[in-house]
């Protein structure tokens, strides 16, 4: 990896105006150094063919342009896409391509690793080696579109931060990917087609509100009371349900954007009626629009198992009957464990 050279994508265009003023060139170059790196996608000083081989050069002298590359690629059966992406130092992350008739989704890392180690969660089991920086989640975002419009002859329409790691606890680089994504001089996506997903970091979930965010927020709860989301996620021991509970209602107060609640059914740990009657309890508390009933997707280090179909249609219709507005969320890529909570860096 080159730690002499700053990245250039990290310069921001002031920098880069900073820099062409410097060495004398006019101010146009930074208008043509901006589209290579954040429209055109360059991934070297070389493809920016409108400049002189002389100032190519200089750029290539003074800075590094390192960009993620597609390290592996795997095609589920249902059309669902996972890339394995290798940063610059070879470290690699994942994501995922996920299509449906209305719909194309790109599901990104925020993290190589995670610190948090959701016992359900494959990435939980593998150690936080780093945040990801702003422009390698960018990468991704990119990557996966050009994927969609190769296999489906349509852009992306919504991105998803539900990959390996919890963005929250990584909250400049999220936050910076995303004010690019949605630019206009970026990918132009409108924030509300994008959702961050957490674990519950409540003191970052206020971050949000206080800075007023325009895209959507999930929060994946997965138990209702603590004593058993302690079980299954530790961050509960320092984020439990009633401050994430104040958390939310101050986010929704500040920005008023959509919030999901993510649920994901275990087999005898919190598919039980009593289960659903605290999700219940726990929904009216908060301003969500939706609760998704996600499938359980194994994992070799987990004990729990996805419940029968009768018993998460049960725990469905005590939320209907409540008026909960809840979908049951199927899995996709679950054969390339490319599924909720799979992804794991085995290839």
């Amino acid at each position: 990896m080159d730690t002499q050279r700053e990245n250039i994508r990290h310069l921001g265009l002031d920098g880069l105006t900073a820099y062409f003023e410097q060495i004398g060139e006019k101010k146009f170059r930074v208008k043509q150094v901006h589209e290579w790196l954040w429209q055109k996608h360059a991934h070297s000083f070389e493809e920016m063919t409108n400049l002189s081989k002389d100032l190519r050069a200089k750029l290539a002298q003074d800075f590094s342009l390192p960009a993620l590359q597609v390290d592996a690629t795997q095609f589920s059966n249902d059309g669902t896409v996972k890339s394995r992406f290798k940063t610059v130092e070879g470290h690699l992350v994942e994501g995922v391509l996920i299509p449906t008739e209305d719909r194309k989704t790109a599901c990104v890392s925020s993290q190589i690793g995670c610190s948090l180690s959701c016992k359900f969660c494959a990435t939980g089991y593998i150690e936080r080696k780093r945040n990801l920086h702003f422009d390698e989640i960018y990468d991704q975002v990119v990557l996966i579109n050009q994927q969609s419009l190769q296999a489906y002859n349509q852009k992306l329409s919504n991105i998803v931060f539900m990959g390996m790691g919890e963005p929250l606890l990584n909250y400049s680089n999220v936050m910076k990917a995303i004010e690019r994504i949605s630019a206009e001089d970026g990918l132009f996506m409108s924030p509300r087609r994008i959702t961050v997903s957490t674990a519950g970091v409540a003191k970052q979930i206020k971050k949000l509100g206080d800075d007023q965010v325009r895209f959507k927020l999930a929060l994946s709860l997965h138990a209702a009371n603590d004593a058993k989301r302690n079980e299954i996620m530790p961050i509960n021991e320092s984020n439990n349900i009633k401050a994430l509970i104040e958390a939310l209602n101050y986010f929704y107060k500040q920005t008023g954007n959509e919030i999901t609640l993510e649920y994901i059914l275990f087999k005898d740990l919190n598919d039980s009626k009593q289960d659903a009657e605290e999700l219940v309890k726990v929904f009216r508390q908060i301003p969500a629009d939706l609760v998704n009933i996600i499938e359980y997707n194994t994992i070799d280090a987990f004990k729990f198992t996805k419940p029968d179909e009768d018993d998460i249609q049960r725990f469905m219709n005590i939320l209907e009957a409540n008026h909960v507005n809840a979908r049951l969320r199927r899995s996709r890529g679950r054969d390339i464990d490319a599924a909720c909570g799979q992804l794991a860096n085995k290839g």
